[in-house]
């Protein structure tokens, strides 16, 4: 019998603890908030900026804006006849940063992460890290400018090159909107990244 109920309460705690993982932030406007209730996606974030030197806020706003931070979001269904038979996807991609598969694979060959997963958060924000950092260095576009990254995340650097954000009006204000909540997380964090930073033991006295 008492081992029935280590058993359900063991895989009580197991799917709780998935769902935790999964189930995007309640409150995505606030990044504080967002880490907070997912403390482990801070130490991912913290441990993407050191590698990368990316500033945390800057993939996190650009995330918001791809996927709203759900691990399984897929780009919209392509239609055929007339709009009314679904036909695939408009794209490859998938997960938290919306990833596109070839990019992907470019970032897996480069960095040697062959167990990346786009639906998990740590290997999706490191992702973003690295297109950032390679933005930087291909297009000259500083890693803290998180509308012109935008813009490069969404029409590649030869597309950036090219100037094919000038024909998306759209895609501007999207840019826009992107790197003005960059700017809002950035004085969140600052706000409660000393907190953040403290171990699970050093809270328990906090």
């Amino acid at each position: 019998m008492k081992k029935n109920i280590l058993f359900i309460l063991l895989v009580t705690f197991l799917v709780s603890a998935v769902g935790c993982t999964t189930t995007p932030p309640r409150e995505r406007e606030d990044l504080c908030k967002i880490f907070e209730e997912k403390d482990d996606w801070y130490d991912a974030a913290e441990e993407m900026r050191e590698k990368w030197g990316v500033p945390i806020h800057v993939p996190m706003a650009m995330m918001y804006q791809e996927s709203s931070f759900r691990h399984d979001a897929l780009p919209p269904r392509d239609y055929v006849f007339f709009g009314l038979i679904p036909w695939g996807r408009v794209s490859s991609a998938y997960g938290y940063a919306q990833a596109k598969t070839m990019t992907w694979d470019d970032y897996v060959r480069e960095t040697g992460n062959s167990f990346a997963d786009r639906d998990d958060f740590e290997d999706a924000i490191d992702f973003m890290g690295w297109f950032i950092y390679k933005t930087h260095k291909i297009n000259r576009i500083s890693k803290w400018d998180a509308g012109t990254q935008y813009l490069n995340y969404h029409e590649g650097w030869g597309g950036y090159k090219r100037q094919s954000h000038r024909k998306k009006p759209w895609l501007i204000k999207v840019a826009n909107k992107v790197d003005q909540r960059s700017k809002r997380y950035a004085g969140q964090l600052k706000k409660c990244e000393e907190e953040l930073q403290k171990s699970w033991f050093m809270k328990l006295f906090s």
